[in-house]
């Protein structure tokens, strides 16, 4: 049966993706029972999920032991295993796909953090896994840096489903939205089904939190405690207000009155950092219509067990969202300064866990000859 907390949250508009994946955990059958039993209808993966994934080595031991008679190097091997695992769940969520037109059904795999600065590699290798996974249900992780702008472009101008990531600013989130029409645009003129290609925007929540909090701790006063844990829930309603404009302009409604789909906020980063705040805070914080919630399993089974839904807790507090960022500009908290720091340390992060996952499976490979 279904669990009914998580039943109402998919009712109110919330799409429901798990933000991890294993080899362990397709063949235990473990994501078969969380679309079952949880409501689940995504997947979400990054470099340090495989980082954690793979080098625990649980059920891909054959599996380097077969590239390492190859002759395979570390990446090849790499990439062979993520891929073989987000096919493999591509076909577990298959029917949900086909229930929901497209829409669910999803799940996601991170071109290298690597080429998160090179337009032309992103490009290249984003076709490359869409070929090698070979699902109509999968997405291509692109970052949504500077140089990732025109490659979400060019790869959803090639009928590709991508999952835009690495979202904190609402500058760089209607850069993401005009590089998605623009898409869109390329893509109907190259003479592709534009009906197809799905998209999400992920917007990183819990992460804004934990750098501002630090800095209204720092502070210290009265009138910055008070201010605290309310930055990342403020940004991402903010950033619902720019999907709805973003949407509602002519250029992208003549797009979807051709059969586009909505490109859906997606809210990533949202298992709390600190202890002592809510643990479904940033669940129960962001419900509204047409938005993915991306949940690592100790989130999702948080929510199971006592989230609760509020109805719509999104678009009627744009005014107040708006007032808090003010708030924090008066502090002296630069809100652009934080957000290009967060998104060079989310790059950092997967890249220092990519390298990780490398020399874990390089080690292995060595091992295995």
């Amino acid at each position: 049966m279904s669990n009914q907390r998580t039943a109402e949250l998919s009712a109110a508009g919330v799409s429901i993706w798990l933000d991890d994946l294993s080899r362990s955990r397709i063949e235990s059958g473990n994501l078969a029972d969380v679309i079952e039993s949880q409501s689940v209808v995504g997947v979400t993966t990054n470099p340090t999920i495989f980082a954690n994934a793979i080098g625990a080595g649980i059920g891909y031991g054959d599996r380097i032991t077969a590239h390492a008679a190859s002759g395979s190097t570390a990446e090849q091997t790499v990439f062979d295993l993520m891929c073989a695992d987000v096919a493999d769940a591509c076909d577990v969520l298959a029917p949900v796909y086909a229930a929901s037109g497209g829409r669910d059904g999803r799940v996601s795999i991170e071109v290298s953090p690597d080429l998160a600065r090179d337009t032309t590699g992103t490009i290249a290798q984003a076709r490359e896994l869409w070929e090698k996974v070979d699902r109509e249900n999968a997405m291509i992780k692109i970052p949504a840096t500077a140089e990732g702008l025109e490659a979400i472009s060019e790869v959803i101008g090639s009928g590709i489903s991508v999952n835009v990531t690495l979202i904190f600013s609402l500058a760089r989130y209607r850069q993401v939205i005009n590089a998605y029409l623009v898409g869109l645009e390329r893509a109907r003129a190259a003479g592709h089904e534009i009906s197809k290609i799905h998209s999400v925007a992920s917007f990183f929540v819990s992460r804004v939190d934990t750098e501002i909090d630090a800095r209204l701790s720092a502070l210290g006063t009265n009138d910055a405690l008070a201010l605290k844990s309310q930055a990342g829930l403020a940004n991402a309603r903010l950033a619902y207000e720019v999907f709805e404009q973003g949407f509602a302009s002519e250029r992208a409604r003549m797009l979807l009155d051709l059969g586009a789909k909505l490109q859906r906020p997606l809210w990533a980063s949202t298992g709390v950092k600190d202890p002592a705040l809510p643990d479904t805070l940033y669940v129960s914080g962001l419900v509204a219509a047409d938005v993915v919630n991306t949940m690592p399993e100790a989130t999702l089974n948080a929510f199971a067990d006592h989230g609760e839904v509020q109805g719509d807790t999104v678009t009627g507090s744009y005014r107040e969202s708006d007032l808090l960022l003010n708030d924090l500009d008066g502090l002296g908290i630069d809100y652009n300064e934080v957000t290009e720091k967060l998104e060079l340390e989310g790059l950092q992060k997967f890249e220092a866990s990519w390298s990780e996952l490398l020399a874990t499976v390089e080690s292995a490979l060595k091992a295995q000859a």
